[in-house]
């Protein structure tokens, strides 16, 4: 596969990655997608193994959703920004710490977000708890998983 087509399919991951903080984007399947595409022209026993992987694991991921609460966005105050900065601080936490930083970047944007808006910590940190309650845990399962995945097809190319 030559460069700009890799190019493409991280964009397309990229994009299943931020599709995954916007409601009624498919950013699981974006991100299926892009291996799928990759695997298709790579067909390398490492790229088929992979695209088995991920289907397994993006699969795992649907059920764990189907168990959790539905999301109730609105609620609980949920913004565009917000997810702006959850998502920035799980990524930024996903890099600075390999896959765990996720977790702890996500629930920090967020803290970041309320603490500018609210301004007071106590106020933040309660907001944070009620965000996490209500869509929290569904978000970061996904957006977790979804990172995981592009974290695996970036090793996959590299040794590639």
């Amino acid at each position: 596969m030559d460069v700009p087509q890799l190019l493409l399919v991280g964009l397309v991951l990229l994009l299943g990655v931020l599709g995954v903080l916007v409601p009624g984007v498919p950013g699981t399947w974006l991100v299926w997608a892009g291996v799928l595409w990759w695997a298709l022209h790579e067909r390398s026993a490492l790229a088929w193994s992979l695209l088995v992987s991920v289907t397994a694991l993006l699969l795992v991921v649907q059920v764990i959703e189907w168990q959790l609460p539905p999301r109730r966005l609105r609620g609980v105050g949920v913004t565009r920004r917000m997810a702006v900065y959850a998502g920035c601080g799980a990524v930024l936490g996903f890099v600075l710490v390999p896959v765990l930083g996720a977790v702890p970047g996500f629930v920090g944007g967020i803290y970041v977000c309320e603490r500018l808006r609210l301004g007071t910590h106590g106020e933040a940190l309660a907001s944070v708890r009620a965000v996490m309650r209500a869509v929290g845990t569904s978000v970061l399962v996904e957006l977790l998983a979804c990172l995981m995945v592009m974290g695996a097809w970036v090793g996959a190319v590299l040794v590639s």
